[in-house]
């Protein structure tokens, strides 16, 4: 019983950590949308601005489930990198059928969710 107790509030730091990092994402989607606006950029720097964007929201996402998890703070953070990556694809798909970015695209944007989130579970 208080396993289970343990697991739900888990759980519940988890959905918090995906909330956070999709209100950090949303927030800085803007901001890159603004510069892009003022600044003209071209494709390559909003390519890598929005790399980073994910790196962060991830890396902050993970912290903040390492902080509340306690233990096994990696696992957590990665459990977010994984939520967010799969909650991202998933948007991505239904908003835009057919995989535009390919498949090299899809595994590194999977590679860094994980690996963000991880980080900074392990940071926390």
């Amino acid at each position: 019983m208080e396993q289970t107790i343990k697991s739900a509030r888990k759980m519940n730091h988890l959905v918090k950590g995906l909330i956070l990092a999709y209100l950090l994402t949303g927030l800085s989607l803007l901001l890159l949308a603004f510069l892009l606006y003022k600044m003209h950029l071209d494709e390559g720097k909003v390519t890598i601005g929005i790399i980073l964007i994910y790196v962060i929201s991830c890396f902050v996402g993970g912290l903040f489930v390492g902080k509340k998890a306690g233990e096994r703070r990696f696992f957590w953070g990665m459990m977010l990198g994984l939520c967010y990556f799969l909650l991202l694809t998933a948007v991505s798909a239904l908003t835009e059928p057919g995989i535009t970015q390919g498949w090299r695209g899809i595994a590194t944007s999977f590679v860094l969710c994980m690996g963000a989130g991880m980080l900074g579970g392990m940071i926390a």
